[in-house]
């Protein structure tokens, strides 16, 4: 008598914890999907740069960090930001920091980001400095540019090599709260 119990019991419970599998696929189902976001573009962002801690003399080290704003719908960031420093006659690209690593960040409208560009000062007229007059800033995905005035002195440049600067962007990071 007492085996009757328990299997109804086991039997109850395991129709029980078969009625609350939820392991089907939504998207056969016809159930709710995962909305997708598109890459944010630069032309939705408030782009701020600075204010920076400029390397006072050739090789010291200075930090100008960047920061964005999501003026647009919301969107994502995945990657690093394109930098290019423009000179006079030539333009380089910034390599992104070695040790960071990027994530995947949505932004709704009124988000920010911030990321930061580290560069060594060159000497003013030096071989091995790059004399910057522009800082081009572009996103992952995005089909556009924003210009700023770079005005943080020359870049110090790799072997005298003029389009190989001394600088380097990190990942982004959201800000705020």
């Amino acid at each position: 008598m007492r085996a009757a119990p328990l299997t109804v019991t086991a039997l109850a419970a395991a129709l029980l914890l078969t009625a609350c599998d939820s392991s089907s696929d939504d998207k056969d189902s016809g159930g709710p999907t995962q909305s997708s976001t598109s890459a944010c573009e630069i032309g939705d962002m408030d782009v701020q740069v600075g204010p920076a801690n400029t390397a006072p003399a050739a090789g010291d080290t200075g930090n100008i960090p960047v920061t964005l704003t999501n003026n647009g719908s919301k969107c994502t960031l995945e990657g690093f930001p394109a930098i290019d420093l423009n000179a006079a006659d030539m333009s380089t690209t910034v390599p992104q920091d070695k040790g960071a690593k990027s994530q995947k960040l949505t932004l709704a409208k009124d988000a920010t980001v911030t990321f930061t560009i580290t560069y060594v000062r060159g000497e003013a007229g030096g071989k091995a400095s790059l004399d910057v007059k522009t800082l081009n800033v572009g996103l992952p995905g995005g089909s556009t540019d924003n210009n700023s005035k770079w005005s943080y002195g020359p870049v110090q440049t790799q072997n005298g090599s003029q389009g190989d600067v001394n600088a380097s962007v990190s990942a982004f990071s959201q800000a705020g709260d």
